[in-house]
């Protein structure tokens, strides 16, 4: 299995993704939130100038904030610095989108969005959708070095639910998932990216992802220890945000995990006016834990929502992962001890897995 570094992205951390490199680490995904961090095209060029073997790409792009002929030209110019190594990850935004006040791309405007850009990734002619029009377009320079389609741009799909990993198998190279609990998820996870599949799927070409914070817990630790909370507490509170937004927008009520701290946590957000409520509900987002939301970080939370366990654990996790399927995980730790994580993660997993 690869493990891989989900980067919020920021034009003053270069340095991290170097490290990585150096460390071993596959892949380098940064991440595309436009009123949260830098622009992850911007940081892409300059992590391209400063890194030689490691993957690199958007993890992931954002289908409402950029139209397709956008985000291909910009992933295409990000291959034409690192020819080889470069993928694009695409999702429909839901940070992104919902921190502006507005929904992500529906299920229908994904699946258009991605049968419009899937060929324009390729340097070939595609249909976009204007109003009533479908307006043929296509890159007409792509020559003299300003893009590069000769060198492949693999498309990750991500997709947390049946019908958006359905769209994974029918457009992707690949797909971006929730980090499975067991192998009996990822198996069923395949189930749904086959169920989109037009022309069934090779498991052999076919590249997962799955996005986690993970912590290797010292001797007779915690899991809700000090450390562990600095180390991944942000990643859990993403997902408890996110749980709201479910909540918020389509009555999804809570997983059970939750109940403890539920009722407290709404009533904290919506203490902040509706129409400024998408400003806060996001604060911190996979970077840090605001000093109000910490007594959210349950026990229970942390591991729902966190890969956390000794060094052998994890292995053994993980293994039983790989032989399910899944190519790569993910890792996303809180932002000030990133480093850490990326060192204690190098030596204690990536050789034994």
């Amino acid at each position: 299995m690869n493990v891989g570094i989900c980067v919020p992205s920021h034009v003053g951390d270069i340095g991290y993704v170097v490290r990585a490199e150096e460390l071993g680490y596959s892949h380098a995904w940064l991440a595309d939130s436009q009123m949260i961090w830098s622009d992850c095209y911007a940081a892409l060029a300059l992590v391209a100038d400063k890194t030689s073997k490691i993957n690199i790409g958007t993890g992931v792009a954002i289908t409402g904030t950029r139209p397709a002929a956008v985000n291909a030209a910009g992933i295409a110019t990000i291959n034409a610095l690192a020819p080889g190594r470069t993928f694009f990850g695409v999702g429909a935004g839901n940070t992104a989108m919902r921190i502006m006040g507005l929904p992500p791309h529906r299920i229908a405007q994904y699946d258009r969005y991605l049968g419009e850009i899937k060929p324009l990734l390729k340097g070939q002619e595609a249909k976009m959708r204007h109003g009533n029009r479908e307006i043929p377009i296509v890159h007409v320079m792509p020559d003299k070095g300003f893009v590069n389609f000769e060198d492949p741009i693999p498309m990750y799909v991500s997709g947390f639910g049946p019908k958006s990993r359905g769209l994974a198998g029918k457009h992707g190279d690949g797909a971006v998932l929730a980090f499975a609990s067991s192998p009996a998820v990822m198996e069923n996870i395949w189930l749904m990216i086959e169920a989109g599949a037009e022309d069934g799927i090779n498991h052999d070409e076919f590249y997962t992802t799955a996005l986690t914070a993970m912590v290797v817990l010292d001797n007779d630790e915690a899991v809700d220890s000090v450390r562990v909370k600095n180390e991944c507490g942000a990643m859990a509170m993403a997902a408890l945000h996110y749980t709201y937004e479910q909540y918020r927008n389509f009555g999804h009520q809570p997983p059970n995990h939750l109940s403890g701290i539920w009722s407290d946590y709404v009533e904290m957000l919506e203490a902040v006016p509706e129409e400024r409520r998408h400003q806060r509900i996001h604060l911190g987002h996979n970077c840090w834990v605001l000093p109000e939301e910490e007594k959210f970080l349950t026990k229970e939370l942390l591991q729902a929502t966190c890969l956390i366990g000794t060094q052998d654990e994890l292995i053994e996790k993980l293994g039983g992962l790989a032989e399910a399927g899944l190519n790569q995980v993910l890792n996303l730790p809180s932002f000030d001890p990133r480093f850490e994580v990326l060192e204690r993660v190098a030596k204690d997993i990536i050789p034994f897995v």
